[in-house]
């Protein structure tokens, strides 16, 4: 199986763990499924400063900056795959 099919896999398995992750884990999780899936972020921010959430996910997503697509995949099939036990 291929990595982009593992991820894929990893994304279905994200959403049935026996339990929620904290705040950060799921931060972590956001941040690479994005940069697995479009890269780089191109925005300075959201464009509400006041929405918070949606602050924290972009600042999470802009750390990883620089890290290729397939690394973000492999780091987030990884983190599932620990998630799971």
């Amino acid at each position: 199986m291929g990595l982009q099919e593992l991820f894929q896999e990893s994304i279905i398995n994200s959403k049935t763990l026996s339990e929620k992750p904290d705040n950060e884990t799921l931060l972590k999780l956001y941040a690479l499924y994005k940069q697995g899936t479009e890269g780089d972020t191109q925005e300075s921010g959201p464009p509400n400063p006041f929405d918070f959430v949606a602050k924290f996910k972009h600042e999470a997503w802009a750390k990883l900056i620089g890290t290729s697509k397939e690394e973000a995949m492999q780091s987030y099939i990884d983190l599932v795959n620990k998630l799971k036990g």
